[in-house]
């Protein structure tokens, strides 16, 4: 992969996993009827032993992998966020967060980007429904090359992990070289005139706020939450006392994601300005990506244009 390519998380996804398959023989992937969706049809040509197609049965498939994890197998579950966040919920709870269990959650089309297959496929809720899950670790890569690190990464970390992944290609902005941290925020731009915390694929959109920023004398701190959970805490302490402002950047609801885990973090240790940029509290509507980001100020110029009313902001401190 070259930085500049456009590819999707979804493709990046189904190859990893075939990628890292003999390196984890006790890996196994579960699917709920969605595998040519979610990209795991891959896995299921080249390990068909080791692939269990479970129907449109979302919390069955949990449960069935919950309990292959008992037996030492480390499972995948991948479906549609929204009905993995919602529809096995119960099950996720019960079998694999307080139990505890290595089941590992593709939760794919997370968020907007579906918005042509309707509106009651986004799902701008499930990082609000999953960080309030103890036990659960949180992974929103950024682009392809992330989204194979993590999908090892995750494999890697004990206990249950949700890895939100997107449907729409995204552009490629790290090296092939790139192992991100789980906890971890990776600072991508400098700046002290404000911060901007994105997460997923909208760290490459604030990569280009933050240039055009700069060429009006803004400097703006971009920093990328690949992690939601564990949140990297002491990252958004240093904002806040270094940049005194901060903006969130998400794909997801302003309430209970990135930006709701943002205020909860600073409010506690170090208060400053927060504007969060992502979906009010509505359901989301069918059509265009782009044309319903950039309706809700999430594209390259409504970051800009939010940022620098932020800036306008009096400083409470």
């Amino acid at each position: 992969m070259n930085k500049g390519d456009m590819i999707a998380h979804r493709n990046a996804f189904g190859l990893a996993l075939v990628a890292i398959a003999e390196k984890y023989p006790q890996m196994l992937v579960f699917d709920c009827d969605v595998c040519t969706s979610t990209q795991t049809a891959g896995f299921r040509k080249a390990f068909p032993e080791r692939f269990y197609q479970m129907g449109i049965a979302e919390a069955n498939a949990v449960c069935a992998a919950a309990g292959m994890a008992t037996c030492g197998f480390t499972p995948w579950v991948s479906t549609f966020a929204v009905f993995l966040a919602k529809r096995s919920l119960d099950q996720i709870r019960v079998s694999v967060a307080h139990a505890n269990q290595p089941v590992k959650l593709n939760g794919s089309y997370g968020g907007l980007p579906t918005g042509r297959a309707g509106a009651t496929h986004s799902s701008v809720e499930d990082i609000a429904v999953m960080r309030a899950m103890p036990n659960m670790t949180i992974f929103c890569p950024a682009d392809a090359v992330e989204t194979m690190a993590m999908t090892e990464l995750a494999m890697q970390t004990p206990g249950p992990v949700y890895l939100r992944t997107v449907r729409c290609e995204v552009p490629v902005i790290f090296d092939n070289s790139w192992k991100p941290i789980a906890g971890k925020a990776l600072q991508m731009s400098d700046g002290d005139d404000l911060a901007i915390c994105s997460e997923g694929m909208m760290t490459p959109i604030a990569l280009k706020a933050a240039e055009k920023l700069a060429k009006s004398g803004i400097h703006a701190r971009v920093l990328h939450f690949g992690t939601i959970k564990p949140l990297d805490c002491a990252a958004l302490v240093k904002a806040s006392r270094e940049c005194g402002r901060i903006l969130t950047l998400e794909n997801h609801s302003v309430i209970g994601g990135l930006g709701g885990a943002v205020c909860e973090a600073v409010a506690e240790r170090s208060p400053c300005l927060v504007r969060r940029a992502g979906f009010p509290d509505v359901f989301m509507e069918s059509g265009d990506d782009n044309a319903i980001l950039s309706g809700f100020g999430m594209d390259v110029d409504g970051v800009a244009r939010q940022a620098r009313e932020l800036l306008a902001q009096p400083d409470f401190r």
